[in-house]
């Protein structure tokens, strides 16, 4: 099934094609949501190639970094509830970013920027992109202005290399999967409420499994946007491998009622000393071909770059598994 997009801009930002390499230009190591809410790095992992231990985990290999997408745009503020008034299935995300080159030891300082859809598959900055499907227009969610900047956030790791965010659950647009797209900074600091200097050390997605999905799709607001969603098997970056590629653990704030809310956890193992100035693989938004005609069409506001600029499936690298 799938989904789709949006398309504007925001005052001091604009729309960047920076993508993650390969392992050397720019990795991460991802890790299920063991003692994920505590404020302790998470070390637990699979198949290492940083072989160190801490507390008994063993990193993880290190994942290729992917391209971001067409719809980034620097500038976003330090917060943790991004929400800015956006309805939807309360998330709270908690991420730790550990060094996988330094037996998986906690990167305080380390910012973890996130952006994603709203429940209609809408990105602020981008309001005219249309999200595939059949979906009421964001003006009827009293969005709409360009510089908008809901869903869009840093947070800095603590000691512990742990951050926490407060958000929604995505919603889907064509041809995507439900995803969570970030970046993990380091050397930079905090200025005039966002986060400047420094470098990328990976850029990515976040996924969610399935049956949860389709689940919180039922619901209100999600349900008013119709349309045939992408499962992660059709999708074009996320590649199957589980935590190691994104997929976040999820845990229901109340079991029997989804609409509470979840609480989503991940362990980020990146290399601090690499950049991420390579292409990534997949799109993470442009159609691949034969892809619904319905992805995003919206044109930009002036002095934004056009979604055009991001990588286009010919220009990736052909591992869609390991795109954003």
């Amino acid at each position: 099934m799938t989904g789709n997009h949006r398309n504007s801009g925001i005052t001091r930002r604009r729309a960047l094609a920076v993508t993650g390499g390969t392992v050397a230009a720019g990795g991460i190591a991802i890790a299920g949501h063991q003692s994920a809410y505590a404020d302790t790095a998470v070390t637990t992992g699979a198949t290492a190639t940083a072989s160190a231990t801490s507390g008994g985990g063993t990193c993880m290999t290190l994942m290729s970094s992917v391209t971001e997408g067409p719809y980034y745009l620097d500038g976003a503020l330090v917060r943790k509830d991004i929400t800015e008034g956006k309805s939807g299935v309360p998330l709270t995300l908690r991420l730790t970013v550990v060094d996988a080159t330094d037996g998986c030891t906690p990167v305080p300082g380390a910012a973890v920027e996130i952006w994603h859809c709203d429940a209609w598959g809408y990105y602020s900055g981008y309001t005219t992109a249309n999200p595939g499907g059949s979906a009421p227009a964001e003006s009827e969610d009293g969005s709409t202005a360009d510089d908008n900047t809901y869903l869009r956030g840093y947070q800095i790791a603590n000691a512990n290399g742990v951050v926490k965010f407060e958000t929604i659950f995505p919603g889907w647009y064509t041809p995507r999967t439900c995803h969570i797209h970030l970046k993990v900074h380091t050397g930079g600091q905090k200025e005039d409420g966002t986060y400047e200097g420094g470098k990328v050390n990976y850029t990515g997605q976040l996924f969610f499994p399935d049956a949860i999905a389709e689940e919180i799709f039922t619901l209100e607001p999600y349900a008013q946007h119709s349309g045939s969603y992408t499962t992660l098997d059709n999708d074009m970056v996320y590649d199957g491998s589980g935590a190691s590629s994104g997929l976040l653990t999820l845990d229901a704030v109340h079991k029997k009622d989804p609409s509470k809310g979840y609480k989503g956890s991940l362990t980020l193992g990146v290399d601090p000393e690499a950049e991420n100035t390579g292409a990534g693989g997949g799109d993470g938004g442009t159609p691949l071909s034969g892809a619904p005609s319905s992805a995003p069409t919206g044109t930009p506001p002036s002095g934004t770059a056009s979604p055009s600029a991001s990588p286009s499936p010919s220009a990736s690298a052909s591992s869609a598994s390991a795109s954003s």
